[in-house]
């Protein structure tokens, strides 16, 4: 008897939870849906003044990496996530992470955007460029 009640209470509770969680994925809590931001930056980067090997790393990560990481690597809501954020500071993801990651592909570990593919065409110098890049927005952001 007790078995089937558990069942008979679980289909409930399960269909609430499924309610939670589908609300959680959609909305931002404010009642707003996230389908709106499709694309969005995803979090505020101030932009430094760039020179050098960072000038250089801003211009290969337009054209490498911005279709998923977003403009200034703010992130694409829906597409990829910041890498102005705390989880890739340097502490955590070195420089070799972002190295692999460009150029062999990366499996998801803390985004549900999926797997990371390699990028296309990119060399290991420019990748040094591109974190150099990277890094600057992130220590002009307080991330060090």
């Amino acid at each position: 008897m007790l078995g089937k009640l558990l069942i008979v209470s679980a289909g409930p509770l399960l269909a609430v939870l499924g309610v939670l969680v589908w609300g959680w994925l959609t909305e931002d809590g404010d009642g707003s849906d996230r389908s709106d931001r499709a694309g969005a930056a995803m979090v505020a980067v101030s932009v430094p003044e760039l020179g050098g090997q960072a000038l250089e790393g801003e211009s290969l990560f337009k054209d490498n990496c911005a279709v998923c990481h977003g403009v200034n690597a703010a992130g694409r809501d829906g597409a990829g996530p910041p890498l102005v954020h705390r989880i890739y500071e340097p502490g955590h993801h070195g420089d070799g992470a972002f190295l692999l990651a460009a150029l062999r592909g990366v499996r998801a570990h803390h985004w549900p955007f999926g797997d990371m593919p390699p990028v296309e065409g990119v060399s290991q110098s420019d990748v040094e460029s591109i974190v150099a890049y990277v890094r600057l927005l992130q220590r002009a952001n307080g991330i060090n």
